[in-house]
């Protein structure tokens, strides 16, 4: 397939993700960040929650009397948009980028990433960026005819059933790869949702990355890298929708 891949009038992607996972300073404390976090992020993302990692642990003696403890960590300062179309993370492994729906396309929402991830340099202090990783989470309503729909009409990658006594109900795919020449990983997701509107939700969740050595402040490093992933996404997703799918998105 061509890397000349058409542009969609109405793209699928109801999520789509940037994360720099960083090497972080010893003894980080996000709570101790929270005041600078609104202050620096908030006239732009003004909603600020926080995400807390709740971990519980059992154990058994050799009596079966059984212990358990709980850790409870703050995992990440979330900073929203007023519209909630747009999340700045400052983790406590890193950083993230969201954007909902409405997407257009990476280059109109690079300006913001390298600005958010600027604050979040003098924020948080990241010693190096370790991992990128882009993800788009895609949507698809696809059309369900009289006659049933054929997954294979509109995707390369469907699931199949054993026999045609079968009718399906729903189905869960992954696929896990690497691509040789650059080193770079794909997780890729595929599932169904429950019918409706006269069609059937199929999400393809579609997760690349790549790991790295970079200082914070090599925005020159990160964007190469961004651009390389996108390559990547881009090839994946084309190659799993099949022109029938493409046209779904262009009306």
């Amino acid at each position: 397939m061509s890397n000349v891949y058409p542009r969609l009038a109405k793209a699928p992607i109801v999520e789509a993700v940037v994360d720099f996972d960083c090497d972080m300073p010893t003894g980080l404390d996000l709570a101790a960040l929270e005041g600078a976090v609104r202050a620096q992020y908030g006239a732009e993302y003004p909603k600020l929650q926080r995400r807390t990692a709740h971990e519980y642990q059992f154990l058994a003696d050799k009596d079966a009397v059984t212990k358990h403890s709980a850790n409870h960590r703050l995992q990440a300062l979330q900073c929203m948009s007023q519209d909630g179309k747009q999340l700045v993370q400052v983790r406590d492994v890193g950083f993230s980028f969201n954007r909902l729906a409405p997407y257009s396309t990476l280059d109109d929402y690079l300006p913001a990433i390298q600005a958010a991830w600027n604050s979040f340099c003098k924020l948080a202090a990241p010693v190096q960026v370790r991992v990128v990783r882009l993800r788009y989470i895609n949507r698809m309503l696809l059309p369900i005819p009289d006659a049933g729909l054929n997954l294979a009409e509109y995707l390369n990658l469907s699931p199949q059933l054993p026999d045609d006594k079968l009718k399906m109900s729903g189905f869960l795919n992954q696929y896990a790869a690497v691509e040789p020449e650059t080193g770079h990983d794909l997780m890729l997701v595929m599932t169904s949702q429950p019918p409706e509107e006269g069609g059937l939700p199929v999400i393809l969740d579609n997760c690349v990355g790549s790991r790295v050595e970079l200082q914070p402040g090599d925005w020159a490093g990160l964007h190469a890298k961004l651009q390389a992933l996108r390559k990547l996404k881009n090839r994946v997703f084309f190659n799993v929708v099949r022109p029938e799918c493409i046209n779904l998105f262009q009306h």
